[in-house]
């Protein structure tokens, strides 16, 4: 059986992340998937919902029409929790 077009558009999304050192984490109620955690840290921030950072809208229909919200957003997204982690990581290191 073959995977649902909507799973391998967000495999291939956390795949392409993995490759590059970025790990994501993501949750769904459907049509929603959310960006949950990005290297662990949880994201509270809210975009296209208010439960959570949406990334993701699966149709009703199951033909595969699903998409990513806005890929401009969502990378942002990660940009920024990659900074905050970045900076807890040196004001840790800096009270050493």
């Amino acid at each position: 059986m073959e995977a649902h077009p909507d799973i391998i558009k967000l495999e291939s999304f956390i795949n392409r992340l993995k490759r590059i050192g970025i790990d994501v984490e993501l949750f769904g109620n459907y049509p929603w998937v959310y960006l949950d955690k990005v290297n662990g840290k949880k994201i509270t921030s809210k975009y296209y919902a208010e439960h959570g950072f949406t990334i993701f809208f699966r149709s009703a229909r199951h033909d595969g029409t699903g998409n990513f919200t806005n890929l401009s957003i969502i990378f942002n997204e990660i940009r920024q929790s990659l900074k905050e982690i970045n900076n807890e990581g040196q004001s840790n290191s800096n009270s050493n």
